[in-house]
């Protein structure tokens, strides 16, 4: 295996991360400006502001993004950004070393004063809850509440942790959105040699061969390989695939606010996209019928950072892209299929009905040109599995196939005319589960995974009627 990160990580902000509050009388940016402190419900008068009633906003996290904690003695229990970061952390032991990102200077206002000294920061307390970008030992991210402050290292200020989750700092706010993934924030695996990557994004930045058009916001991925027979196979098999995937993905937020209990009222977390896939299957292939032949070809990995108002949440994306062929290895075929559309896969959370799956796909296809000689059959999928969570926990994996299905009976032959039946379908396979860890939104624990449910849709192509 050939590890290749040819793309820079546009989406991901510098490695940062806090777990201390910056002294009153720090200003705050302008994503707060909603929020007022230190009562951002209320006006003086008493009545609700309306910006108490605003979802919070949810878009990439810019550049430099830092990370904002919450703390029960201070700030309403309001989550706020900080200058700091995490300079360290140790998931084995969950200890992390907190210093300043960028330490104050005293000022010089040109008067003949002493300038005022720079305020320290506030000490982290019991009780903090950090939210933090990705930092050195957290690379993909850090929810974690203070347990006890260990004390002043050479590095910062060293503290011990344990899991949090999204409702301690987002309490009654709201926050609905969904965000596209920079593809060059993907970092690409190689699995097999003939492989080609290319993606395209605003200001005329292009990656991949000479001559490629991808759409911008998309990621494609290029692929040629044999079809190797099983061991065991009593026939002789000489097939090849090749094909493209193409697919331009997003994450989609979102928070509804404390409910009864502890519980959030409701909560949101999937992966959505447009998709473009064009494949080939030449040759006679052989493969079980009940165990399909598998070939990875690529895996892509990002770790997008979404800005949800003041707090910088780290959704973890993997795709692995795969061909996968059944065939009996009876059957000659050459065929090519282009599929189009959009899918959705994840998981909603209500107070009522608890977690749901929540699953679709719609594709349509170009005109299909297939051949065959012989009876038989043999499918070919070009699939993607992707799983989706937030701060290293997966909580989301679906399984997204579009496939072609040839068969025939009889003496067929559709180079030399007919003698019986066949027919060629196009279709589409998506399943998956919702895993455990989708409590980290504050909902309770559900006890085993839930399975999105299985989704088919085929549709004939071509055949004898």
């Amino acid at each position: 295996m050939r590890r290749r990160k040819r793309h820079t990580r546009a989406l991901l902000p510098a490695l940062s991360v806090t777990a201390l509050l910056l002294a009153a009388g720090c200003s705050s940016p302008p994503a707060q400006a909603d929020h007022p402190a230190p009562d951002p419900g209320r006006t003086r008068t008493g009545e609700a502001s309306p910006a108490a009633d605003r979802p919070l906003a949810v878009a990439a996290a810019p550049s430099g993004t830092t990370a904002a904690t919450a703390s029960p003695s201070g700030s309403g229990g309001r989550a706020r950004p900080t200058t700091l970061t995490v300079s360290s952390y140790d998931s084995k032991t969950r200890r992390a070393v907190i210093s300043p990102k960028n330490p104050r200077s005293p000022k010089n206002t040109g008067s003949s004063s002493s300038p005022a000294p720079a305020k320290a920061p506030h000490r982290a307390a019991v009780g903090d809850v950090i939210a933090s970008a990705p930092a050195p030992g957290a690379p993909r991210g850090l929810l974690a509440k203070v347990t006890e402050v260990v004390g002043e290292t050479d590095a910062g200020t060293e503290v011990r942790t344990e899991p949090a989750t999204l409702d301690a700092l987002l309490g009654d706010d709201t926050a609905r959105g969904t965000v596209p993934v920079d593809p060059a924030a993907f970092d690409v695996d190689k699995l097999i040699p003939d492989v080609d990557i290319s993606w395209a994004k605003a200001g005329d930045v292009h990656v991949g061969p000479e001559g490629a058009t991808v759409p911008l916001g998309s990621l494609r991925l290029d692929v040629e390989a044999d079809v190797p027979t099983p061991p065991g196979t009593p026939v002789s098999a000489d097939a090849s695939v090749s094909g493209f995937v193409q697919v331009a993905p997003k994450v989609d937020f979102r928070y509804g606010g404390q409910g009864a209990g502890d519980a959030p009222g409701s909560a949101y977390l999937g992966v959505s996209g447009d998709w473009t896939s064009g494949w080939a299957l030449k040759g006679r292939a052989s493969a079980s019928t009940s165990t399909p032949l598998r070939i990875p070809f690529a895996k892509l990995h990002a770790d997008p950072v979404l800005q949800v108002g003041p707090i910088p949440v780290v959704v973890n994306l993997d795709l692995t892209c795969y061909f996968q062929i059944s065939a009996d290895g009876s059957v000659t075929v050459d065929i090519r299929q282009e599929l189009k559309g959009d899918f959705t896969a994840g998981g909603t959370f209500g107070p009522v009905s608890g977690w749901k799956p929540v699953s679709s796909a719609d594709m349509t296809s170009t005109p299909v040109r297939a051949t065959m000689t012989a009876a038989g059959q043999a499918k070919a999928s070009l699939g993607a599995e992707a799983s989706v969570g937030l701060y290293g926990t997966v909580g989301v994996t679906a399984d997204l196939a579009p496939y072609l299905r040839a068969e025939a009976a009889g003496k067929v032959s559709t180079q030399d005319g007919v003698d019986g039946s066949w027919a060629v379908y196009g279709g589409v396979d998506l399943s998956g589960t919702l895993r455990l860890q989708l409590s980290i939104f504050g909902t309770p624990v559900f006890q085993r995974s839930i399975p999105l449910g299985a989704l088919n849709r085929e549709w004939k192509l071509a055949g004898t009627p």
